[in-house]
Order: structure tokens, then sequence, then C-alpha cells
């Protein structure tokens, strides 16, 4: 659909570059993503691909907000406390963008609900806070051959990838399920760090619809905020992978 003169005027800066101009606008105003979690990383990414203009955002998340949120995720404010984070998620993002379709989720994402919900989107974002979850979304978007983002931080460091499921390495080739640490008392992460991770998130999906420049797979990139460092760290897919080796193919 042609865009209109609001939209022109919206989306000035992204039609400037030669890489979208207005028919990369259009597919991302008809793109779908999916965010799980709607927290640290959540945030970042939901705030930037609504002001990037995709057309459909799904927000994922079973928790409120709570006081010790406010630190790192920006979604969220003072009055949301107590409310459902997705709730408050909408509120702010249609403050950004009236026009933004949302489609909210204000539970967790399990083994029962996950083929239906994914399927109806074009890229997904793991912006979760614990292993069984970013193991389910591996799982899930393998089976469901959808594209994702994985991300993680703690204290000062952060790291994140894309996946091509059945093409590059996933998550689980990268991080073994069976090497889980168990669960611990969180520690951190510095506010601003998922700011950062969750917006080289948004980016991956925008470049990902749009299909241009490099995307992070088969390359973990991690970030260390003390030092300032960034490293790319090359990984392959794994043959005997549970999720996406030969046998599983």
């Amino acid at each position: 659909m042609p865009l209109s003169d609001n939209q022109r005027e919206r989306y000035a800066r992204h039609l400037a570059l030669q890489e979208i101009g207005e028919e990369g606008q259009e597919k991302l105003l008809e793109a779908k993503v999916l965010i799980i979690g709607a927290g640290g990383l959540g945030s970042p990414v939901a705030f930037y691909l609504a002001a990037a203009g995709i057309g459909t955002i799904g927000l994922m998340d079973g928790d409120k907000v709570d006081l010790s949120n406010l630190q790192r995720q920006i979604l969220h404010t003072t009055a949301s406390i107590g409310q459902e984070k997705v709730n408050s998620a909408e509120e702010r993002l249609h403050s950004l963008d009236p026009d933004i379709r949302l489609t909210l989720y204000p539970y967790r994402l399990t083994t029962d609900n996950a083929p239906k919900i994914i399927a109806g989107y074009d890229f997904i974002i793991d912006a979760t806070d614990n292993f069984d979850a970013k193991f389910l979304i591996a799982r899930a978007c393998h089976h469901a051959a959808k594209p994702y983002s994985h991300a993680g931080i703690r204290e000062f460091h952060g790291q994140t990838m894309t996946v091509h499921p059945g093409k590059t390495a996933c998550y689980q080739c990268v991080f073994h399920e069976e090497g889980v640490p168990a669960a611990s008392i969180p520690k951190g992460p510095l506010g601003a760090l998922p700011g950062l991770i969750g917006s080289i998130q948004a980016t991956e999906a925008i470049k990902e619809i749009l299909s241009i420049g490099t995307p992070l797979v088969n390359t973990l990139l991690t970030c260390d905020l003390l030092s300032m460092t960034m490293r790319r760290i090359s990984v392959q897919r794994d043959p005997s992978c549970p999720i996406c080796g030969e046998p599983h193919q």
C-alpha cells in the first residue's frame, strides 16, 4: 500500500536511505515481529521497531511492572507499577505511534501455545531472561522455520546472534541445554546494557525484513561495557544438535 503524506514525513529519514526508500518502508509497514519479553531487552527493541514502522508488533510477557524494573526497562514508568507489562508497553508505544498495530499476550510462551503464536510472525525476538524460555524459543522457531534473534545480558556483559533455522547455527548449537547452570540471584545488569543489545536486535530484525546488510548468523557478538570491547565469535552448526542437527532435518 502506498505511503500516506503523514507516513512520508514520519519516515523521511528512512526514505532518504538508499537501502530502504519508499519500497523498503512499505515492507516494514507490512511486517510482523514478535517480541517475547517486555523487560530490559524488549523495551529498546519495541521502541525502535515501533519507531521504524514495523506494522504489527506482538508483545508477550506474563509479568507485572515492579519498581526494581525501572532501572533498565524503559518501556515502563513509575505510574505503570503493578500494571501488566504488555499493557504498560501498549500505552507507551501508542503514544509514540497511534497507528501501530499491537497484539498483546499477557502470559508466557509454552510448548502448547508457541506453534500457533509464532506461525503468525515474520521474525522473532528472544528478549527473555531465563534459559528455559530461550531453548523453547529455539525449538519453536526451528519447527516453524522462523528466523530469530537471541540475546542475553548479565552484569556488564551482553551477547546476541541471529538464527536462520536449518541453515545457520542455532541457540542450542552454541549453548547446550544440558550444561545450563542452576538459577541464581540476578546480578545486574547495568541499566544501559540492554539498551545496547536490544538496539542491535531491533537492527537485525529490520535488516532481515529488508534483506539488507550482513546478519549476525553463525556469529556471536559479545560486549563488555567495563572494558568497552566487542568481539565477533564465529560459531557453526552442530551436526548432532538435538534441535537442528542432521537427524532432525
